[in-house]
């Protein structure tokens, strides 16, 4: 199989040290790099030992599989254009910046036949593949509550606000974690340090008797970054720090009082996340089963961004149902 990474920005750039690594494996056969900085593209393909194209367009027929990692507001149009050159590709997230093109690049991916995943990439971390699995065998009894920290200070990025760049990651995982979709969503994002971005994303999402809290934000001081996941059970809790991959603790709870009754760390065979989601792609594109987070789990995700977005935009809590077709429909809930 032959691999192309289109993108080589900060997070491309490690796209093509995983895919160097499965081709020295002898998972994939040969790694191409495409930027249309050329002079970018050289670099990483020389420090690499790769090949390189400035054209996307030169990569069908040289290439079995893609990840694309270009900048977001480039998604769909690459995507399209490699989907239906025959191309199977994995989209970082978000999967677009619009349902519309979202559920448009999976409608291509099926037109076509070719496998269309996307990089949400905390499905692929190891403490919550086995916190998932916990929660299914009915260690934590009925999930109460989820609450979410990323934080970072650094200036926000250009293109995309929080919401999407970072916030998207628990939108998505809560609703994996829980195997449902919201009923509801409140959000709050503000946007002080350049008009058109928004810096921080306060998020509140409600699964029936269960709350989700996410808060995400560019603007908050912490030592480097901050990233936080913790679930709250009838009967036990569990506290996450993702850049941990070895271990996390888990708290056992008087389903009475609620009070904590004994702590334990669970440990975990560590694994790089990006390379298990690559690998997971890869496998899916071998095998024509669908990749852990396929088009459908992306466009998902992004229906509920706009949500998110206009329950901002309203200062209103909407309530979501999902339908059948490509799309959540929005109404507007009697709570302010």
């Amino acid at each position: 199989m032959n691999y192309a990474v289109v993108g080589t920005g900060y997070w491309g750039s490690n796209h093509v040290r995983v895919g160097a690594e499965l081709r020295d494996a002898g998972e994939i056969d040969e790694l191409v790099v495409c930027d249309v900085d050329e002079a970018r593209a050289a670099e990483m393909a020389a420090e690499f030992d790769a090949e390189y194209v400035t054209d996307v367009g030169a990569l069908p027929g040289r290439v079995d599989a893609a990840t694309v990692a270009t900048p977001s507001p480039t998604h769909h149009g690459v995507g399209t254009d490699l989907l239906s050159s025959g191309v199977d590709i994995m989209v970082e997230k978000p999967l677009t910046l619009d349902a519309q093109n979202a559920w448009d690049l999976v409608e291509t991916a099926e037109r076509y036949g070719r496998t269309l995943g996307v990089g949400h990439i905390f499905r692929h971390h190891p403490l919550v593949t086995d916190l998932k699995r916990r929660i299914d065998a009915g260690e934590f009894g009925e999930i109460r509550y989820l609450w979410t920290n990323r934080f970072a200070l650094r200036e926000p990025r250009r293109g995309a606000g929080v919401l999407y760049s970072v916030a998207v990651h628990d939108v998505d995982l809560y609703g994996y974690l829980l195997d449902a979709w919201p009923d509801n969503i409140g959000c709050r994002l503000d946007s002080f340090v350049r008009d058109d971005i928004d810096e921080t994303a306060s998020l509140s999402l409600g699964y029936g008797e269960t709350t989700g809290v996410i808060s995400a934000s560019w603007q908050v001081p912490v030592f480097g970054k901050s990233r936080e996941l913790v679930v709250v059970g009838s009967e036990r809790a569990a506290r996450i720090d993702y850049l941990e991959n070895e271990h996390y603790e888990t708290f056992s709870l008087d389903p009475e009082t609620g009070a904590e009754e004994g702590t334990e760390t669970i440990t975990v065979e560590p694994v790089e996340p990006l390379k298990a989601e690559v690998v997971d792609f890869l496998d899916a594109t071998k095998s024509a089963r669908h990749p852990k987070a396929d088009g459908r789990v992306g466009a998902a995700a992004v229906e509920l961004l706009e949500v998110a977005t206009r329950a901002d935009a309203t200062g209103r809590r909407l309530s979501t149902s999902r339908t059948e077709g490509n799309g959540a429909t929005v109404r507007r809930c009697s709570q302010p």
